[in-house]
C-alpha cells in the first residue's frame, strides 16, 4: 500500500503540503514571543502615531507574522486542489500538534535543571534555566488566543474561498485567494488580541482595536504582495501532476465529477 501512496503524485503533494503547513505554523508560534519594530527593520525611526484615540503607536509586530502569511497562501492552494475538507483536516492537525508542542515545552520547563547547566558563560545570560523559561514560557492566554484565532480564521478563509470559487469557477484565482485572506486576516488580527490581552490582560477596547488595525494593515499588504506566489505555485503543480490531473483535482475540490 505504501508503494501506491508514494507513486501517486496528488497524494505525495498533499503530504508535502501538510508537513510544511504544520511545521510553518509551529515555527511561527515558537518565534512569536519576539516582538520586532518594522520601522527599525527598514532603518527608519518609529512613527509614534495615534489611532482611534490610542496614542504613541508604532509598527511593532510579532515575528510570527513573518510566517503566518504563508499559511494562508497554503490554505488557498490546498483549497483549490483538495477542497475545504482537506483544509480543515490540516488545520485541525496543526492545532493538535501545536498544543502538543507547547505541552512538551511546559514539561521541559518544569524538569529540574542540572546545576552546571544553570550557570552560563554567556555574559548576557545570567541564568540559563530562567532564559529557557522566558523563551518558551508564553502566557496561557497568548497561546489560547493564537490557537483560537488561527482555527477560526482558517475556517473563515476556506468558507469564503469556496463560495467565491463556486461563482467564478477556475477564473479569477486572485479574487478568491486575496479576498478570502483579507477577510480571514481581519478576523485573526482581533481575536488573538481580544483573547490574549483583553480577556487575559488589562488592555482597553481602544487599544485592542488600534493595535489590531495596525496588525491587519500589515497582513493585508503582505497578502496582496504574495498573490503572484499563488499563480507561481499553481504553475508548478500543473507541471508536476500534469494539466489533466490538475483539472480533475480542481473539479473534485469543488465537489464535481471529472469532465
Amino acid at each position: 500500500m505504501i508503494h501506491n501512496i508514494l507513486k501517486d503524485k496528488p497524494t505525495k503533494l498533499f503530504l508535502g503540503f501538510t508537513a510544511f503547513f504544520v511545521a510553518n505554523a509551529l515555527i511561527a508560534e515558537c518565534i512569536g514571543t519576539k516582538i520586532f519594530s518594522l520601522e527599525k527593520l527598514f532603518g527608519i525611526s518609529p512613527f509614534h502615531f495615534s489611532l482611534f484615540g490610542q496614542k504613541d503607536l508604532s509598527v511593532n509586530l510579532t515575528c510570527g507574522v513573518l510566517l503566518w502569511p504563508l499559511e494562508f497562501v497554503m490554505t488557498d492552494i490546498v483549497n483549490e486542489y483538495y477542497g475545504p475538507k482537506a483544509v480543515r483536516r490540516i488545520s485541525y492537525t496543526a492545532v493538535i500538534l501545536i498544543s502538543y508542542a507547547f505541552l512538551m515545552f511546559y514539561l521541559a520547563m518544569e524538569i529540574p535543571p542540572a546545576d552546571f547547566w544553570i550557570t552560563t558563560k554567556i555574559p548576557q545570560v545570567a541564568n540559563m534555566n530562567t532564559a529557557f523559561g522566558a523563551i518558551f514560557g508564553q502566557g496561557m492566554w497568548i497561546i489560547l488566543g493564537s490557537l483560537v484565532a488561527f482555527l477560526v480564521s482558517q475556517i473563515v478563509d476556506v468558507t469564503i474561498f469556496h463560495k467565491i470559487k463556486n461563482i467564478t469557477g477556475d477564473k479569477k484565482v486572485w479574487l478568491r485567494a486575496t479576498g478570502s485572506t483579507l477577510v480571514s486576516q481581519l478576523v485573526d488580527s482581533y481575536i488573538v488580541l481580544f483573547i490574549a490581552f483583553k480577556l487575559g490582560g488589562n488592555w482597553t477596547w481602544q487599544m485592542v482595536i488600534a493595535v489590531g488595525t495596525v496588525n491587519y494593515i500589515y497582513k493585508a499588504l503582505v497578502a496582496l504582495i504574495l498573490t503572484p506566489v499563488i499563480y507561481f505555485v499553481e504553475g508548478r503543480i500543473e507541471k508536476y501532476v500534469g494539466h489533466d490531473v490538475a483539472h480533475k483535482m480542481k473539479l473534485a475540490a469543488m465537489g464535481k465529477e471529472s469532465e
